[in-house]
């Protein structure tokens, strides 16, 4: 199963971690910091144009993506019942 982040950008269902809303990025040290640490291994990339809107965590790489984190979350509630 995929989940579709924004613009081009698909990941499988197995690579997903976290989906966060961005505002945790500035009310939380600890998510600040890691994001950083991301930053510095180059492991963010962030998708399309728009705004971000919330930050996916995957194995192997942080994005920021313009959907919402409400609407990311929805999109893996429906892999759950469908499975």
């Amino acid at each position: 199963m995929y989940i579709h982040l924004g613009g081009e950008k698909i990941i499988r269902f197995s690579e997903l971690i976290a989906i966060f809303d961005i505002s945790i990025e500035k009310s939380s040290k600890i998510s600040k910091q890691f994001v950083s640490f991301a930053h510095e291994d180059k492991k963010v990339e962030s998708i399309g144009e728009e705004e971000p809107k919330s930050i996916v965590v995957t194995k192997n790489k942080v994005y920021y993506s313009p959907i919402s984190s409400a609407t990311l979350k929805k999109r893996t509630n429906t892999f759950f019942a469908n499975a």
